[in-house]
């Protein structure tokens, strides 16, 4: 049966996962397949270049699609399929791209491919793996969990710390460098000199922006609302910003000097 193919503006909204995609992106792509209503239907076949053993899945019934963080999990009765987006991880529903698909399920009438992605089998229950209270996106989210995670670790850099996805599961650069500059805080601050008050504004911002974030993506206005991801100039200060590679995870930062506080240790 041939595979049905939504309109225009449904494709760009459901099947398109630009590149370095965070928590929101995962959502969008949870609340597309759950569109589907494909959950309790039969996998009919699979292909691609993944290493897991793909003769388990056709004829697996899907119980439920999950996610958690960068990570989409299609789960049946015996394992769960995790793909693993990474930092150039892309889908497409009912649509193919030119380069070589890590996975294609085919239903009996959709499909989903995943590109440039990880791909694994998860043979233990994944409520034993997964702490849900850790992800940004969750109705589980735990504010006060993050908090004690970051006040754990002192020595931490602010922008290394909004990328620790034990911390904040979902949580990618764009959301580092908006978060950051919402509300005044260096990237090269470190977290134990950061005062209680700014600390706590910073867990609540991630999850603010969080869904500001998946706001402005299904409008499309997403990169309209950045103020200083990917941005030269400061809007509060008419300056230029800083572009720099931070932190131990060595991503690019956009931030100013003079409105962005850089709180360090004495010693």
């Amino acid at each position: 049966m041939q595979a049905k193919v939504f309109h225009k503006q449904d494709i760009e909204f459901y099947s398109t996962l630009v590149c370095m995609p965070e928590g929101p992106s995962i959502v969008i792509l949870r609340e597309a397949v759950e569109h589907l209503k494909l959950a309790g239907q039969k996998i009919q076949s699979v292909e691609g270049n993944s290493k897991i053993d793909q003769h388990l899945l056709p004829g697996q019934t899907v119980l439920s699609f999950r996610s958690w963080g960068k990570h989409f999990l299609i789960c049946f009765k015996e394992f769960t399929l995790r793909i693993h987006f990474l930092m150039f991880g892309s889908y497409r529903i009912n649509e193919r791209k030119e380069t070589p698909v890590r996975l294609r399920i085919q239903f009996a009438s959709d499909e989903l491919n995943f590109y440039t992605c990880s791909v694994k089998l998860i043979n233990e229950p994944v409520d034993l793996i997964y702490d849900w209270s850790g992800d940004i996106m969750a109705v589980e989210w735990n504010a006060a969990n993050a908090l004690e995670k970051l006040k754990r670790i002192p020595q931490v850099l602010s922008c290394d710390a909004l990328l620790d996805q034990d911390i904040f599961a979902g949580s990618g650069n764009i959301i580092k460098n908006e978060v950051l500059f919402r509300i005044k805080v260096h990237p090269l601050s470190t977290l134990g000199a950061l005062p209680e008050p700014k600390l706590k504004e910073l867990v609540q911002e991630v999850r603010q922006y969080a869904f500001d974030f998946l706001r402005w993506k299904k409008e499309f206005t997403l990169r309209k609302h950045w103020l200083a991801h990917t941005k030269k100039t400061c809007p509060r200060c008419n300056i230029p910003f800083i572009k720099s590679h931070t932190g131990k995870t060595n991503r690019r930062s956009f931030f100013c000097e003079n409105c962005q506080v850089l709180y360090l240790d004495i010693d």
